[in-house]
Formats: structure tokens, sequence, C-alpha cells
């Protein structure tokens, strides 16, 4: 397959909420020469300028089922020189390990990903926590040399977003953190380095701001 000199490849190993993406990204790039492909293809996503990395489900099926689709590698060649955008376990899926199944990540973003302890504590209204957290959740930009991440332009700090997760990003620097949201405890949410951002929560099912976010990836050049 050919693709055109402004593609965006949304990484098809079968894990990923890719109906949903790939629509959301679509709708982030009508209007200007980008082009959104969903593939399976490893040398479509090499010959992508930009990447997405969507994943839900487990840790452990996610980084199996990138590895059997023979797709890990050319995701790893991209994630050198271009930008790329992981959601939700495909954040997750950035960091060195996670606590869900003992599984190793992709190594790309220093740091693990942990599993919420919340059991027994309660809610500012007396309910308790529920884990997986579920719904929407307020996300503070974490500004760094005076700044918030090009990805976060023209997106009010303190919006909202969509989340979904039982496991959560603790990455080894706050350098690499772009985003905290609170459930019991002050986590990232959004996390990235040089090329690469990533959120755990889904910009797909967070409105107009989670299709903003996708609109500055799509014009973010690192």
């Amino acid at each position: 397959m050919t693709t055109s000199s402004n593609t965006v490849a949304v990484v098809d190993y079968g894990m990923g909420n890719l109906r949903s993406v790939s629509q959301a990204v679509q709708a982030a790039a009508a209007g200007s020469s980008v082009t959104v492909v969903v593939t399976a293809d490893p040398d479509v996503v090499r010959a992508a300028t930009r990447i997405v990395l969507p994943g839900q489900g487990a840790m452990r099926d996610c980084m199996a089922e990138l590895k059997a689709s023979g797709l890990q590698d050319s995701v790893l060649e991209a994630a050198r020189s271009k930008p790329m955008f992981g959601v939700c376990v495909g954040m997750q899926m950035l960091l060195d390990h996670s606590e869900e199944g003992d599984t190793p990540g992709l190594g790309l973003i220093a740091g693990q990903v942990r599993k919420f302890q919340l059991a027994g504590r309660t809610q500012a209204d007396g309910s308790r926590f529920k884990v997986p957290q579920m719904g929407w959740n307020q996300v503070q930009q974490q500004a760094h040399g005076g700044q918030p991440h090009p990805v976060w332009q023209g997106v009010p700090d303190q919006s909202y977003f969509y989340f979904v997760h039982s496991f959560y990003a603790a990455p080894a620097s706050d350098a690499q953190c772009h985003g905290w949201a609170e459930y019991g405890e002050r986590f990232a949410c959004a996390i990235g380095r040089d090329n690469i951002f990533a959120t755990q929560f889904h910009p797909e099912k967070s409105a107009d701001q989670g299709l903003a976010l996708y609109r500055n990836f799509l014009h973010w050049n690192p």
C-alpha cells in the first residue's frame, strides 16, 4: 500500500479501540492535507509521517499481540523520530514495565505502570473509590520551561477527559509528565518525551477537548 506524503498510521495489532480512535483522528484531520490510515502492515507504519498507538484490555495481551503481529519493530523504529501518540494501554506500553501481569513494556519512556491501591478508601462524598476508574476527570497540565506541552495548545487547563483504567503510569522523571489527574492519589495521565506524547485518558471519548488534542498532534513538529 502506498501512503501520501502526510499520513497518520493508526496501528492495528488487534487490541486497540480502532473504530473510535480512527474516526476521531479523521475528524481532527478534516480540511487538512493529512490522510488517516488504519493499518496492520509494518511497511505502512514505516512510511507514515505520524503514528497513533491505541490499546485496550490487559497489558500482557497488548504486548503479546503487538509482537505477534510483526508490528513491534516498526513501532520502535517510528518512535525514534516520528511524532507518536499513545492512547490508554498504548500509553502504558511505552514504559519499562507494568505490574499488570508482570509485563515488560517497550522501554521508550523510563518508568513503571502501577495498580491503583484504593481498597477501603472513600471519596469526599463518602462513596468508595471503585477500580477501574470509569468516567470524566479533570486534568492539570504540567508546564516545563514555563509552557505546557504543545499538544495542549488551546485546551484549557483543568479540562475534563474520559478515563477507563485500573493501572496508571509512574514515569521515572517528572520532566516526562505533561499532565496530572487525581483519583485517590495524584497520578501522571499525560506523559512524553521528544517526539512522543501519550495519554491515559481517551481523547476520542472526550468530546471537543479530545479532538483538539488530536488536531494539535497532527500539526505538532517536535
